[in-house]
């Protein structure tokens, strides 16, 4: 078992890297001495697909030595194998933020035209809806409801087809959470920079059968249906109200 504090000779290292060479990731450049003394690793950029790390317990100048058995190769076999955690724990780092924006390329596809589709939708909604309490609405009362059912229905379709899109984001975004990255800059290193303006509700919210008042933060299809709910609401008491049926 190696210490807490321990160095690595030269003649030392180009054996480890030798012994390394078939393990070794082909996005690795370069191993250098960082100012302390420690390993730094220089690395092509990342695509977020590379492999993961690869076992040594069949390398012949590798596998585990009892210290017991070859207290020398032991050591040795120790130092390579913390020279290659290091490797990897470096590569983790960059690696986590390129599977992350990966990942988010691969979702996206569709969702800003899913979006564009949505807004398109709710603001028909909203003039469907706001034309019932102008004048001139009392004279096609019947036609303007119906126009506003429609939009309703319109809306309705048009958010539960971009919440379908938006759970799968919000799922990378739980997937990728201890990446360094946050959502929004994972988003615009993907390609969408627009993404900013997407409603995205966190992953635990998608598919509930139920919300509570209090969630501030749903999907589209719960915030329309509280709108459509709130909008029948209203047509039923002005119905009530001016007797009209």
């Amino acid at each position: 078992m190696l210490p807490e504090h321990y160095t690595i000779t030269p003649d030392e290292m180009t054996e480890i890297l030798d012994r390394l060479k078939p393990h070794l990731p082909p996005y690795l450049k370069e191993i250098g001495r960082g100012p302390y003394g420690g390993l730094v690793f220089e690395f092509e950029p990342f695509t977020g697909r590379e492999p993961v790390r690869p076992s040594t317990r069949h390398d012949d100048r590798l596998r585990y030595v009892a210290e017991a058995d070859d207290e020398a190769e032991h050591l040795l076999r120790e130092k390579a194998s913390r020279v290659l955690d290091r490797l990897f724990e470096q590569a983790g780092e960059y690696w986590r933020d390129a599977a992350y924006v990966a990942d988010l390329r691969a979702i996206v596809q569709d969702a800003p035209a899913l979006w564009a589709a949505y807004r398109r939708a709710a603001e028909a909604l909203g003039t469907a809806y706001q034309y019932l309490r102008r004048p001139e609405a009392a004279a096609e009362w019947q036609s303007a409801v119906s126009r506003l059912i429609d939009a309703q229905g319109r809306a309705v379709a048009a958010a539960g087809a971009f919440d379908a899109r938006a759970q799968q984001i919000a799922d990378a975004h739980d997937r990728h959470v201890y990446a360094d990255l946050g959502p929004a800059e994972a988003l615009k290193r993907a390609g969408f920079p627009e993404a900013a303006e997407w409603h995205i509700a966190d992953a635990s919210s998608y598919g509930r059968r139920q919300y509570m008042d209090w969630d501030t933060h749903p999907p589209l299809t719960e915030q329309i249906r509280r709108q459509v709910e709130e909008q029948d609401a209203h047509l039923a008491t002005v119905r009530r109200l001016s007797g009209t049926g």
